[in-house]
């Protein structure tokens, strides 16, 4: 079989990889939605780069020859602790949008959570294949949008509902300004919303955020989006023991540590330093998952050694989508997974309740163990 030289090279042996891929396949003002942040980018930097900072404490001596990394996430079984995260109108990076992410999940066996934005409709998704999909939402200033949206995601088999808490307003998100980056109408909303804002400064992803979302939407509010649904809801963009407190108060069925991928925000901590805080605030009454700079399976090890029942995967699935469809976004998962049971063995973890506090170090572990 012939080789062209370098050919072997665009072959990607990591998640990290397929950013670069992404980068030369999509047009420079996607990529810049895709991957930027707010203002500085400080916190996306810190996403990632947090990760490096936690050390393993690895056993060795265990019988690792079986490696079971199966979890479940609401009673709904999975192969591995990775979950698609919530990323909005996948249509920009693949022509089959988030059809063809869809069926990646389902081929994974894992669970992938729908954005509102997103560029397929709720029902083409839910007819794309057989799986468990969960429903990302947020509450507009006109509240019969919300309720339909609930509606549509119940009657089309979503099992659960993401509500992300963190958008009162849009982030300051100054790549997409200078592109004056421009929304698609978004399917879910025709016929319900308009999304033809015009704004003169540049995107107009802050003006349409600002005429539609509720700004006002409190703790209160949590017990009316559980009152029209059977659906349990999970609250997204948790970053302090404070609010997970109010979380599991307001009858939450789960919290996500998140800072909407550093694209909110700036300055906000990184979500894996924030992630034990959160889950000794739970004490175990619902679970907590995360998401944010996960680009490797060590750093699924690194959560769930933190706490954390699963981690959602965002921005390395648009990656893989952008360079390879649904065959990329499965490479993606299955990467991160093939990693992460390969992070168990090595550090003597046969299965996921084998994975404990004392298996990584972090930095107020060494500050501590030095005073």
């Amino acid at each position: 079989m012939s080789m062209f030289p370098g050919e072997m090279a665009a072959e990607p042996v990591n998640v990290n990889e397929f950013q670069e891929l992404a980068r030369l396949t999509l047009p420079q003002m996607y990529y810049d939605f895709y991957s930027g942040g707010a203002e500085d980018q400080q916190t996306l930097k810190e996403n990632v780069e947090a990760f490096s900072r936690i050390t393993f404490r690895p056993r060795v001596l265990v019988d690792v020859s079986r490696i079971d990394t199966s979890t479940s996430i609401l009673s709904y079984n999975i192969s591995a602790p990775i979950i698609i995260a919530p990323t909005a109108i996948h249509q920009m990076a693949h022509p089959e949008g988030e059809v063809a992410t869809a069926r990646a999940a389902a081929a994974c066996n894992t669970i992938m959570v729908l954005s509102y934005s997103s560029s397929c409709t709720i029902e083409e998704v839910a007819a794309s294949c057989n799986a468990v999909r969960f429903y990302q939402l947020y509450v507009y200033k006109r509240r019969d949008i919300t309720r339909t949206l609930v509606n549509r995601a119940e009657r089309n088999g979503f099992k659960a509902i993401v509500l992300t808490a963190d958008t009162p307003r849009l982030g300051r998100r100054e790549k997409d300004i200078k592109n004056k980056m421009i929304v698609p109408p978004l399917k879910n909303l025709e016929g319900l919303l308009t999304a033809k804002v015009v704004s003169d400064a540049g995107s107009n992803l802050e003006a349409f955020a600002n005429e539609t979302m509720d700004a006002s939407l409190c703790w209160e509010d949590i017990g009316w989006l559980i009152s029209i649904t059977n659906l349990p809801i999970l609250i997204k963009r948790i970053l302090t023991r404070e609010d997970a407190k109010k979380a599991v108060q307001a009858g939450a069925a789960g919290i996500i540590v998140s800072n909407h991928g550093a694209r909110q925000l700036d300055y906000s901590p990184a979500t894996i330093s924030a992630l034990e805080e959160v889950v000794n605030a739970v004490e175990g009454k619902i679970p907590v998952l995360m998401d944010g700079g996960v680009r490797r399976g060590t750093d699924v090890f690194k959560a769930l050694a933190l706490g954390a029942k699963a981690v959602l995967v965002g921005r390395p699935v648009i990656y893989g989508l952008a360079a390879k469809g649904e065959h990329g976004v499965r490479q993606v998962i299955e990467m991160l997974k093939d990693e992460f049971e390969l992070a168990m063995a090595l550090s003597g973890c046969p299965s996921l309740k084998h994975i404990t506090r004392n298996h990584v170090r972090t930095e107020r572990d060494r500050l501590h163990s030095m005073l």
